[in-house]
């Protein structure tokens, strides 16, 4: 196992903390803010999560650290920090995939990925077969344009954990 997968332990040790950010920043929000937080959390796989798991499983151009990370985390919804982050549960991106099929990611990698959540201002990320993570630079799927933000999931997760902690310094995001 490279030193760049998605270790349980390592995925464990992210949800402990990215836990712990956002208990603090919605206990303060309103008064900060304004306004009552949305949600902001991360949902922890259920069983019918993990149904979906084994059938995400099965496509053939699925990274492991995917499949991973969908087995201990259902969703990411961060709707709070800047124009808010996702990432959907697994039965979200088998619907997007038997819906409107799989990704292109352009001609020179000639292979596919799977939106697995977005920006919340209409950019979609995209997982691709090699584990890198896709930003699209429009809200449209047709023929996207993609920028490449993460090398792998793990990098990804790390960027959310980064942005998570900018807002919380700041109230800025970044540009993930």
């Amino acid at each position: 196992m490279s030193d760049r997968s998605l270790p349980p332990d390592w995925l464990a040790s992210w949800l402990s903390r990215i836990s712990a950010a956002l208990n603090a920043m919605t206990e303060g929000f309103e008064r900060q803010h304004g306004f009552h937080p949305g949600a902001n959390e991360v949902r922890s796989a259920d069983r019918d999560d993990q149904a979906a798991v084994l059938m995400l499983a099965q496509v053939g151009f699925v990274h492991a650290d995917l499949v991973t990370f969908y087995e201990h985390v259902a969703d990411v919804t961060w709707a709070d920090i800047g124009n808010g982050y996702f990432v959907a549960p697994a039965g979200d991106v088998l619907v997007q995939l038997a819906e409107y099929g799989a990704v292109e990611l352009g001609a020179e990698q000639g292979a596919h990925g799977l939106v697995i959540g977005s920006n919340g201002g209409g950019l979609s990320y995209v997982a691709g077969p090699t584990g890198a993570v896709y930003r699209t630079r429009t809200a449209s799927l047709d023929e996207p344009e993609l920028d490449r933000v993460a090398d792998d999931l793990r990098q990804f997760l790390e960027l959310l954990e980064q942005a998570l902690m900018l807002f919380i310094a700041n109230g800025e995001p970044g540009h993930l």
